[in-house]
């Protein structure tokens, strides 16, 4: 992988299962809630925004891995 955290591609292992998504940490922002995500199965990390928390949160960021 080359390039800064924010940037990373994740590797192509990463993409070969539907991720299992726990949520590591969560806050409230002008957004919506933010919440940081782990796939309990193979690490790959990513950042959701839900705009209402009865919403299903949607990625803003890209999976890390």
């Amino acid at each position: 992988m080359t390039g800064s955290p924010a940037t990373r591609t994740p590797p192509a292992a990463a993409a070969v299962h539907e991720h299992g998504w726990l949520v590591e940490s969560a806050h409230r922002t002008s957004e919506g809630i933010v919440q940081y995500v782990r796939c309990a199965d193979c690490g790959v990390r990513r950042v959701d925004v839900a705009a209402v928390p009865a919403v299903v949160p949607g990625a803003v960021s890209r999976e890390l891995g």
